[in-house]
């Protein structure tokens, strides 16, 4: 029999390090936003970097899309990891192999090498699965889609605070007397360092449940059943698939190209438009959060009914915004526009999360990496867009708010319901509630 400090915790008080949940909680969203400076390190310096390398349009639309597509089998896998080995031990090794591209980027000479250690950094990627099942564990159902929604949204908040420190490293870099071309290959050294740092804290501070560790419970690959794929014939499944790739797809496609997009279109310095870019990522700081404690008070009251159509409202939202942003003819306006559609957005991301875990609960690593994996599958379909030499970005940003739309319009139709686990699989699933 268990104690109450080996349960999931009802309540989240982000203040407390207290407790194997609260450490395991601070240390999994670290973990992701220290992932977010590894895969989007290159994002701020492309400026820069397509300069050097002498990248054409098409080349750097391909860039954006192998960042991403890579991002898509590795959730897939890692989601099955965590169901496995635990998502502590999954954690530790995808950030010691996933340093690893990203401290030899720096050799690359040339389109096709950069090309390919790029698509080896976006195995970082699924972090994500990890951070979103490991949380998932450690918080009851009544708190799970605040919790998973702040833990994203915090390690999402990688993506804009690399957007404007990385550009300061590279300028630092310049300070002291190496070239622009050098600069961006050292600044990588960067976020390999706090990767390893990440990796250390990890094995130090988490287990994989409150219960302990999966070594430690005696929860082993003999005692898992074998992959439910049926999940795959569960309709909500997909919807939640395309419903994320709209929102965070269209996240990890702005976070690579909104420095380009701000140099081009408004010939601002490339610090600057880091900076700008930084302000679309920061805002994760609470808009994911506050889409997961929307959606859980919404349940509460509407149920997962009220969920669904929540994710609904947010992507409408969020499609106009887009379009909005694509007419801005001035700096002020496309900034405005930019943290509206924001808002929705990461809204959207935190209230889809706050339905994933509920969707199938004796399968909720397989669930969160299938829904993950859409989300790159989003972004790496948004990258043939910004590839085309025929279409420029403020339309490519205008077709993806219509596409957008049209997802709202699914999810809206969508019939959710929840599928707990009995009792027999719980003890398989150590922390995951009976809703």
């Amino acid at each position: 029999m268990t104690n109450s400090s080996q349960q999931p915790l009802s309540k989240l008080n982000v203040l407390s390090f207290k407790g194997v949940q609260m450490k395991t909680f601070h240390t999994t969203w670290f973990m992701f936003f220290v992932c977010f400076f590894g895969w989007f390190g290159l994002a701020p310096l492309m400026p820069t970097i397509r300069e050097d390398l002498a990248l054409t349009k098409s080349q750097v639309g391909n860039l954006i899309i192998v960042s991403v597509s890579t991002t898509i089998i590795a959730r897939l896998i890692i989601g099955r990891l965590c169901d496995t080995w635990g998502p502590r031990k999954t954690a530790v090794w995808l950030l010691l192999i996933g340093s690893i591209p990203v401290f030899l980027v720096g050799l690359a000479k040339d389109y096709t090498t950069f090309l390919i250690f790029r698509a080896a950094i976006g195995i970082i990627g699924a972090s994500f699965v990890i951070t979103q099942f490991h949380t998932s564990m450690m918080f009851a159902s009544n708190i799970k889609g605040t919790a998973n929604a702040v833990a994203g949204g915090w390690g999402n908040l990688g993506g804009g605070i690399t957007n404007m420190v990385m550009p300061v490293i590279f300028a630092s870099i310049v300070g002291f007397g190496f070239t622009k071309g050098e600069a961006w290959r050292y600044a990588m050294i960067v976020p390999g360092v706090m990767m390893l740092i990440a990796a250390v804290l990890y094995q130090k501070y988490t287990k994989d449940t409150p219960q302990g560790n999966y070594s430690e419970i005696g929860k082993t690959k003999g005692t898992h059943a074998k992959t439910d794929w049926s999940v795959l014939k569960d309709w909500r499944v997909w919807a939640l698939t395309f419903a994320y790739a709209m929102c965070f797809g269209m996240e990890i496609t702005f976070d690579n190209v909104a420095s380009l997009h701000f140099v081009d279109t408004f010939n601002l310095p490339q610090a600057t438009a880091g900076m700008l870019a930084g302000i679309f990522g920061a805002m994760n700081i609470f808009a994911r959060a506050l889409g997961g404690i929307v959606s859980d008070k919404t349940g509460k009251r509407f149920g997962m009914r009220g969920k669904g159509l929540l994710l609904a409202i947010v992507l409408l939202l969020e499609g106009l915004g887009l379009i909005l942003f694509a007419q801005a003819g001035t700096v002020v306006f496309a900034i405005a526009s930019m943290l509206t559609f924001a808002l929705f957005l990461k809204m959207a991301n935190g209230a889809t999360y706050g339905i994933v875990p509920f969707v199938n609960e004796k399968n909720v690593g397989l669930v969160s990496g299938i829904v993950g994996a859409g989300g790159n599958l989003g972004g790496m379909m948004f990258g043939f867009l910004f590839k085309s030499e025929n279409i420029s970005y403020a339309q490519a940003f205008t077709y993806i708010g219509y596409i957008v739309i049209a997802v709202s319009a699914i999810v809206f139709v969508t019939r959710f319901y929840k599928v707990p686990a009995t009792k027999e699989e719980v003890v398989l699933q150590p922390g995951v509630a009976i809703a």
